[in-house]
């Protein structure tokens, strides 16, 4: 199986990108094969876990891509946040 890096990803999707505003072929093969198109800017194997789809998003409808979602975190509580800020309201002043 493949792995790629964060940064091989990257590059090659900004590769494609730039590839499909300038090449009309290019971008049609995008949009039908999307491995094929991948093969031919970096010949490393997608991972078999990752499925890629390419849209064409030049018309009037728009795709709009949304982050992933983030783990739920519990709130501190009040207690909590205080003992994190170094918050001690019960100062104590030694004198002598």
């Amino acid at each position: 199986m493949a792995t790629w890096t964060q940064a091989e990803a990257d590059n090659t999707l900004e590769e494609i990108k730039k590839r499909s505003m300038t090449d009309p072929e290019f971008r049609s093969l995008a949009l039908k094969d999307p491995k094929a198109a991948i093969s031919k800017v970096n010949p490393k194997p997608l991972p078999t876990t990752l499925s890629v789809h390419f849209v064409d998003n030049s018309g009037g409808s728009k795709t709009i891509v949304l982050p992933d979602p983030v783990a739920r975190v519990e709130e501190l509580s009040d207690a909590e946040l205080e003992e994190v800020a170094g918050g001690d309201n019960n100062i104590k002043i030694r004198v002598g």
